[in-house]
């Protein structure tokens, strides 16, 4: 790292410092740890001969940068701590202030702030976001040299790329598995059938309430029900053309692979194993009553459990009959480098020299509590951690999310589809049909 003289060094703290509406009429709240946090950033202000700026408030819209910082790192609430404390040490290093700030709804306030030159340097996201900002030209792509690419797991690098150029660093990764009550479930199933028929043993025992939680929702959840269509040859959301990238001609959510995965969603509601009742407000809360053996959720749901005290174990979702194991989406959390940074040099610096750190990944890990994406982290976590290790093994096979901007024609289309499929309203040929019909619809029009 080299060392530059760009002025005072400041790093105001991540709870502390948060966006300030750059348009009138924004609701702004203000964080419940300003004092603390703003005590931390001043003594580290101090110390370098610097006086840290005054904490703000946060606005829900028309955020913007801290127009007093060299560099400025936007995160979500829980990275940022882990986030400031490795921006801190590299404005000492290159004698610049750096600020990080917490954005509420940050793929929305990033695109929006960058068009009018109000936006950060760097910015902490997910990768499906990388088509729809490059795109809109708000993100430039990274300069990662092949001996630090081959550092991470193929799985995070994958998820990095858009039309074969990098356009992050990542830090961690994440999909879906089966979680389940050992107390009930003490062997992982290896089938959906051997699921379902050891659940609804339970129930008939009076020992469970249902054999399986999954989140479905009166409006559907594309993210879940995408690995019923997997474990089907053909089936899918997208196709993939001659680059290997997904390809928006080519819809799959009617194919025959992906039909025959609706006609499993469609049983599995027949039999109510799967319910539009459950969704995120209480899927949680339905497992840790301890009376459901099997839950289809992600690393989330880890910490509730806990505290419920139950005992449980994660495992690779089941394979379907007349097809394979299911295959979750995986999804890469990275740092993107914004195309308007006011500071290019230094967030590009930033990006591909401190991210890919172990200690900086590991910092990551902590609060995030995925698989890191560098491997020398993976590596010491998952040794440590199995339940890190178990939620890895069951992405192995998985796809990364795609990126490219006509994946947001499909979530609410094919996730309406699949929960009239679950709930009996329509048959699962005819509404995929139906949702592949609108979902082309939408991305002709752009």
């Amino acid at each position: 790292m080299h060392k530059r003289a760009f002025g005072p060094v400041a790093v105001v703290g991540a709870s502390a410092l948060l966006m300030t509406a750059c348009g009138g009429g924004g609701a702004t709240t203000t964080s419940s740890s300003t004092t603390s946090a703003g005590s931390a950033s001043a003594s580290a202000s101090s110390s370098a001969g610097a006086t840290a700026a005054a904490p703000t408030t946060m606005s829900t819209k028309d955020a913007a940068r801290d127009a007093n910082a060299d560099l400025v790192i936007w995160s979500d609430a829980d990275r940022a701590p882990a986030v400031t404390k490795y921006a801190q040490a590299f404005g000492e290093e290159n004698g610049i202030k750096v600020a990080v700030q917490i954005a509420t709804e940050t793929r929305t306030q990033f695109k929006d702030a960058t068009k009018v030159g109000k936006g950060p340097d760097v910015v902490v996201g997910a990768h499906d976001w990388a088509g729809e900002l490059v795109q809109n030209g708000t993100v430039s792509p990274i300069q990662l040299d092949q001996a630090t690419q081959e550092k991470f797991l193929p799985e995070a690098m994958a998820g990095t790329k858009f039309n074969n150029q990098i356009y992050g660093v990542p830090y961690a990764i994440e999909n879906i598995g089966l979680l389940r009550n050992t107390a009930l479930a003490p062997d992982a199933p290896k089938t959906m059938d051997e699921l379902v028929a050891k659940g609804q043993e339970l129930v008939k025992a009076g020992k469970a309430t249902q054999p399986l939680i999954q989140f479905v929702g009166k409006k559907g959840n594309a993210y879940y029900s995408y690995p019923y269509l997997s474990a089907f040859e053909g089936g899918g959301i997208f196709g993939k053309g001659a680059n290997g990238d997904y390809d928006p001609k080519q819809v799959l959510v009617n194919s025959a692979g992906s039909v025959k995965g609706g006609e499993v969603l469609a049983k599995l509601g027949q039999q109510k194993v799967l319910s539009t009742n459950v969704d995120d407000t209480n899927m949680d809360q339905l497992f840790d009553t301890g009376k459901v053996p099997f839950m289809i959720t992600g690393p989330w749901s880890v910490a509730p459990a806990k505290k419920a005290g139950i005992k449980y174990a994660i495992s690779n979702l089941p394979s379907l009959e007349g097809g394979s194991e299911m295959k979750p989406f995986t999804g890469v959390q990275m740092f993107y480098v914004s195309s308007k940074a006011k500071n290019a040099q230094m967030a590009q610096e930033f990006v591909t020299n401190y991210v890919p750190r172990k200690d900086v990944q590991l910092a990551l890990f902590e609060a995030g509590q995925r698989p890191p994406a560098l491997k020398e982290a993976y590596d010491e976590v998952s040794a440590a951690n199995p339940d890190i290790k178990a939620w890895f093994e069951a992405g192995k096979n998985g796809s990364p999310m795609p990126n490219i901007p006509a994946m947001n024609a499909v979530w609410e289309p094919f996730g309406l589809a699949t929960a009239d499929i679950i709930s009996g309203k329509a048959q699962p040929k005819a509404r995929l049909d139906a949702a592949a019909k609108e979902i082309a619809t939408n991305i002709a029009k752009g």
